[in-house]
């Protein structure tokens, strides 16, 4: 099939995706300084430790914030990036989308700003987005407590509303095994008593699936995901391995698409291919983590930030 190249280089050979953001923040100023990059994230992590090393490499000031930091040390100029992640305990986001909406609403550029946070968190929310934009995805369905198991037929998936990690994912094959889970979901899983859980139609596992990483618009990374031998889920916290692909171009076009119906700039889109041949949307992340096996060629980490650059100085020339 027809596989997508990666670009290496930004959209103008002559002048870096900073300079470009800086020539907008800052044209006729006698004070200008470089501009700067905060990833708003309860925390460090080896992708934001290599998202703020490409930022040096690229000419801009990366820094990681929390969400209070954040709002009191960037100004005018300055970019934010949110990276706030579902809670450990799998009943919401991560604090700080209210200091995300603050940024926003007093003029400041927020890259995957709170409202594309929660669409990507929420399954519930994913679902129905991809769905106005007309992006395959399978059916999804809320499951509250105490409420009738749903109104899907068996094979299908029960997981929480907000997850991650593989965590608390069930495969239920017919409608035995459907109760059962309800009844451990209710016993055993604190957070179905707070969100309930999503039910959703069984894509056909195949032991294997393709993580895209698309970051301003153009999928930049991607690696196949391989489950362990008996493992139907591909998660690489459950020990699935990885190996970097060149991503097929129908792919790369439904995961751009996925991420758009969010409103994202940075999000990692997990895509299965159906027994027909099509693509399907799994999941997407909103808090991507990435390392530099998701792409052969050049430094992921520059190309993210370049892309997201690329997208902050066109909201600078006020094209978005």
């Amino acid at each position: 099939s027809t596989t997508l190249t990666l670009s290496t280089s930004s959209p103008d050979a002559h002048e870096t995706a900073a300079h470009r953001v800086a020539r907008l923040l800052h044209s006729g100023s006698m004070h200008a300084r470089r501009p700067r990059l905060g990833v708003v994230a309860l925390g460090e992590s080896a992708t934001t430790r290599g998202l703020v090393r490409a930022c040096t490499r690229v000419g801009v000031e990366g820094i990681v914030l929390s969400p209070e930091r954040a709002l009191a040390e960037l100004g005018p100029g300055d970019t934010a990036l949110g990276r706030l992640d579902v809670r450990r305990s799998l009943d919401g986001v991560e604090r700080g989308l209210w200091e995300l909406r603050v940024l926003e609403r007093e003029g400041g550029r927020v890259l995957n700003p709170a409202s594309a946070l929660v669409a990507a968190h929420d399954k519930l929310t994913t679902a129905a987005r991809l769905a106005a934009a007309g992006v395959p995805h399978p059916r999804t369905l809320h499951v509250e407590p105490g409420a009738e198991p749903p109104e899907l037929e068996a094979p299908l998936v029960l997981k929480p509303r907000f997850g991650s990690w593989g965590r608390d994912v069930f495969l239920c094959e017919d409608e035995s095994e459907v109760a059962a889970t309800l009844a451990h979901l209710e016993r055993g899983c604190p957070w179905f008593g707070v969100t309930g859980a999503v039910a959703q139609d069984l894509v056909p596992p195949t032991g294997r699936d393709l993580r895209a990483v698309v970051a301003g618009g153009r999928v930049v990374g991607a690696v196949e995901r391989i489950s362990l031998p008996g493992e139907w889920r591909t998660n690489v916290a459950l020990g699935a391995a990885r190996h970097p692909v060149e991503p097929p171009a129908d792919a790369c076009g439904l995961a751009i698409a996925a991420v758009a119906a969010l409103g994202g700039d940075l999000a990692g889109v997990d895509l299965a291919r159906l027994p027909d041949g099509r693509w399907t949307v799994l999941e997407v992340n909103g808090a991507v983590d990435f390392t530099r096996l998701y792409r052969r060629e050049s430094d992921v980490f520059e190309a993210v930030v370049e892309a997201l650059l690329d997208t902050a100085a066109a909201a600078a020339a006020g094209f978005s």
